[in-house]
């Protein structure tokens, strides 16, 4: 009995297939749609947050007097306009800079208003905690975002 390594990697080895999934995905990654799916995705929270407030006017004021943010009317349309104008921003790759600052100052000024964690008992507090974390991750997308857009842009120039 013969047990032999080798290090070639033949049509049917595993680092060939690997080699081919990977370059099957990097062709996809690379079509201009799959830049406009990953941006949708990236401002998903903010588009539907959008929307649902835009489809229900009642709830998204309801939301803005729960938070304490008179007058409430000007806060709802604000914070439509940033959620909506900002995706559509960023989706459409035109002044990423601008609708991702704004999705970004958005995010971060939340959590003072909503998830003021430092001022909760537990387990609230804890959670809290989580989501503001996950907020700043979502900061940390939306300027890998701007990055890719001007990096893109840069290249093409």
């Amino acid at each position: 009995m013969s047990l032999e390594i080798s290090n070639e990697s033949g049509p049917e080895s595993p680092a060939a297939s690997a080699t081919a999934w990977l370059d099957t995905a990097a062709a996809i990654l690379r079509r201009p749609w799959a830049g406009y799916v990953a941006r949708a995705l990236l401002t998903f929270m903010f588009w539907a947050s959008g929307l649902a407030k835009l489809l229900d006017m009642d709830a998204g004021l309801a939301e803005m007097r729960h938070f304490g943010l008179e007058p409430a009317m000007l806060f709802y349309v604000a914070t439509v306009a940033v959620q909506l104008g900002g995706s559509l921003l960023v989706i459409l790759d035109r002044w990423t800079w601008l609708g991702a600052g704004a999705l970004a100052v958005f995010t971060l000024l939340t959590i003072p208003i909503a998830h003021d964690f430092w001022a909760m008992e537990e387990p609230l507090k804890t959670l809290e905690f989580h989501v503001a974390m996950e907020h700043i991750t979502v900061v940390g997308g939306l300027l890998v975002a701007v990055y890719a857009s001007a990096t893109r842009k840069g290249a093409a120039a």
